[in-house]
């Protein structure tokens, strides 16, 4: 089985947690660059997801598009770190196991409200999932993204290079309004138009809402669309404390909003900034329940 039948016939799968959380516990930074200078830390921290139950793993390669890694000075080779990505977690992962590469923003606006070209936009997406491919992903995520058209222009770039299946995610900033992006962005419209665009499974991540909340995308998702529905929610809503945002939603609280998740309609579960090993596999332990 391909992973894109894998998507279609089960329910729930789930996802990883966060990488940089469990990155930050040892020590280092955020950051896909860390998959060139420390693969083994990397490469562990993939294992115990899969030890806590999940299925599909990502890549350690959010923001590492050419864009993103020269405006903010990374000296990172795009093609290296994207197929070392791929293939740090491909190695983990076992039969009827998945990898998706990870695609995000490139921390830039489009034009016109910002200075970046649609084009320039795909074609960096393209490079980027082209390195993915040759690391040997099985299909592509892209997520926390806040710009429905930037997202758009990732699953063009995506669908351009590969058949491979397509989960597109979007970032809200609140779940009134039918929810609603940073951008204004309303989840309906993102649900409908990430579908029209060749998405595999379309959904929602990070951003600033609970899982509790998110559950409330989710049913703005399922009525907007017959695909499969992600959810990666933090670990909670992002609070700022002593000059840092913390996400300090314990594991068991995180699994009951999850499943609200499931509920409404949700079929990928996963976890996005401060979730752990310990959330996928409270998250697991309940579904079993």
């Amino acid at each position: 089985m391909d992973l894109l039948d894998f998507i279609k016939t089960n329910s729930p799968i789930l996802l990883d947690g966060a990488m940089g959380t469990q990155l930050a516990r040892r020590g280092l930074e955020m950051g896909g660059q860390f998959t060139l200078s420390h693969p083994d830390v990397v490469q562990k921290i993939h294992h115990q997801y899969i030890q806590a139950g999940c299925n599909i793993l990502i890549t350690n390669t959010l923001t590492m598009n050419r864009i993103y890694i020269e405006s903010h000075n990374l000296e990172v080779d795009v093609h290296k770190v994207n197929i070392m990505g791929a293939k740090l977690a491909k190695a983990v992962v076992k039969k009827g196991q998945f990898v998706l590469g990870d695609i995000s923003s490139t921390g830039k606006i489009l034009e016109p409200l910002g200075d970046l070209p649609e084009a320039t936009a795909i074609e960096t997406f393209k490079e980027q999932a082209l390195a993915l491919i040759e690391g040997g992903v099985d299909g592509f995520i892209i997520e926390t993204i806040f710009d429905l058209r930037e997202a758009l222009c990732a699953v063009h770039a995506c669908r351009e290079v590969a058949s491979l299946p397509i989960v597109a995610c979007i970032a809200f900033s609140t779940p009134d309004r039918s929810g609603r992006t940073i951008m204004g962005d309303k989840a309906d419209d993102c649900a409908r138009s990430l579908t029209e665009a060749g998405a595999s499974a379309v959904g929602t991540n990070c951003g600033d809402l609970d899982p509790f909340q998110m559950a409330k995308i989710v049913s703005e998702f399922r009525a907007a669309t017959p695909l499969p529905i992600i959810a990666q929610p933090n670990a909670g809503a992002p609070k700022l404390v002593e000059g840092q945002t913390v996400f300090d939603m314990p594991p068991d609280e995180f699994a009951r909003g999850m499943f609200e998740c499931l509920k409404n309609g949700a079929s990928l579960l996963g976890g996005c900034c401060g979730t752990t090993p310990e959330h996928i596999r409270a998250l697991a332990d309940l579904l079993e329940n």
